[in-house]
């Protein structure tokens, strides 16, 4: 996957800058190292093996675009089964597919494997639209990588809202059942 990166392109913010400015938004926060995960059967095991990581909801993100060139990032439930065309037309995307890894680090700054709805610090320009599953912001604790995938933080969805906010990122509430 790292091959279809361009070239010269680094994390345009680290994990570590990321805690710290949850920390000075004064947004309480735990995290949990563990192992890479990819897909959310991955993330299923690694959970098991933690603690912390067997309470509150996880976030699955699709990062999408359009036949227009609109960017979205959809942020949903770890187990909620996602059609995409009715998603598209809910949202006003229209027919939807996945961006390429190189439309992933331009707009949000993170490698596949990594998407988060932490990566939109890294969109200062709000080329990104952003879509959330109402359960995520009604979470007591929502599970997230923190633009990589070794790492997953955990808060509120009331504190992830704040954090959207934050980025200037007003998101489009679903409600995913």
């Amino acid at each position: 996957m790292d091959s279809e990166i361009p070239d010269g392109h680094d994390l345009p913010t680290t994990p570590e800058t990321l805690l710290a400015l949850l920390a000075t938004l004064g947004i309480p926060h735990e995290t949990v190292q563990h192992e890479a995960v990819f897909t959310v059967e991955q993330s299923s095991r690694v959970n098991a093996q933690h603690e912390a990581l067997r309470q509150g909801v996880h976030i699955k993100n699709l990062f999408l675009r359009n036949k227009r060139e609109e960017m979205w990032l959809v942020v949903a439930e770890a187990h909620r089964p996602i059609d995409l065309k009715q998603l598209g037309e809910r949202i006003g995307l229209g027919r939807a597919s996945f961006g390429s890894a190189e439309r992933l680090m331009k707009y949000l700054g993170v490698r596949p494997g990594s998407v988060t709805p932490f990566a939109l610090v890294n969109d200062t320009a709000h080329a990104v639209r952003l879509a959330v599953d109402r359960a995520i912001l009604e979470a007591p604790r929502a599970w997230a990588h923190p633009l990589v995938n070794t790492m997953t933080v955990g808060l509120s969805g009331a504190d992830l809202g704040r954090f959207f906010a934050h980025t200037g990122h007003a998101p489009t509430v679903l409600t995913l059942d």
